[in-house]
């Protein structure tokens, strides 16, 4: 059984129509989220725009969405500073977190000696179960293969990785070798399926917002050993994968969007992010209405 379930959505952190933090608003979308198919969500993750947040904000923004919901909440704590990780670390782990997602360190550039210093200090810094986040793109190192293998192997609460590094031949050999109970979260959402075929857990997502239940039926395949009708449900979602990032349109403003289409109310993203491109929303709609058709096509 997955420690966090099997579609975990990284929640998008709503604002206010000022920018002010929108704690109803999160609230009401934890729970929407809840309600329509995750099993677990990540708060102030990327998508959650964590680097824009202030501590206080990040730290009410934790404690108001694990009061919302009765599903796990993985606290993002990670910032390029690991005092400042640590601390974050500590006062998310008093706040009822499920667990801590541990990015990283961005901008930076640390070497793999660095970034394994950096990560043993968050983990000793809690008792909850962590994740490690490896996303490359955005922070400029890949946490290797190896360093995943030792850290996994010798900190006992390193329990699972988001891996968004776009390497599935990498991500093969970490899995093969991980330690048992070692979870591989997939965070690049078109490639959660083929993750799925190394021994993935799951997803933790940004699509998942608006099709978390497409997921689950995904999973469900996959696991009674239909990969024919698996593939078939992967189909019905790419064009979701590839709606929701782009160069002109970055996650999180699809999500956004999609999310306000929806009724939802989260806002727009902070700058530097900036507003939404012109034609966003239609496309948005076309992304929803292709989708609910192809559901129900396949019904």
């Amino acid at each position: 059984m997955a420690r966090f379930g099997r579609v975990v959505t990284a929640m998008v952190t709503p604002f206010h129509k000022d920018g002010s933090l929108n704690l109803d608003g999160a609230r009401r979308l934890a729970k929407w989220l809840q309600d329509n198919g995750n099993d677990g969500l990540v708060v102030a993750g990327t998508t959650g725009e964590s680097p824009v947040l202030t501590d206080a904000e990040r730290l009410s923004l934790f404690e108001a969405v694990i009061g919302a919901v009765t599903i796990p909440v993985i606290a993002g704590t990670g910032t390029n500073d690991t005092a400042h990780s640590i601390h974050m670390t500590k006062e998310a782990s008093k706040l009822g977190a499920a667990g801590i997602l541990a990015v990283t360190p961005y901008y930076n550039r640390p070497s793999q000696a660095g970034i394994e210093a950096h990560m043993r200090a968050v983990c000793e810094s809690t008792d909850l179960p962590v994740v490690l986040y490896d996303i490359p793109a955005r922070t400029g190192r890949k946490i290797s293969t190896a360093l995943l293998l030792k850290l996994a192997r010798e900190v006992k609460n390193v329990v699972a990785v988001k891996d968004a590094a776009g390497s599935p031949s990498e991500s093969a050999l970490l899995m093969s070798q991980a330690p048992a109970g070692f979870e591989l979260y997939s965070g690049d959402d078109n490639l959660t399926l083929p993750f799925m075929s190394i021994g993935a857990t799951g997803v933790i997502g940004v699509a998942t917002h608006w099709c978390a239940q497409d997921h689950q039926e995904m999973f469900d395949l996959w696991e009674k050993g239909d990969t024919a009708g698996a593939r078939r449900v992967n189909a019905r979602l790419l064009e979701s994968f590839a709606y929701e990032t782009g160069d002109e349109n970055p996650n999180p403003l699809p999500s956004k969007v999609m999310m306000n289409l929806l009724g939802l109310e989260v806002g727009e993203a902070r700058l530097p992010m900036g507003p939404p491109p012109a034609g966003l929303e239609d496309r948005a709609k076309k992304v929803l209405e292709n989708l609910r058709a192809a559901r129900a096509a396949s019904n």
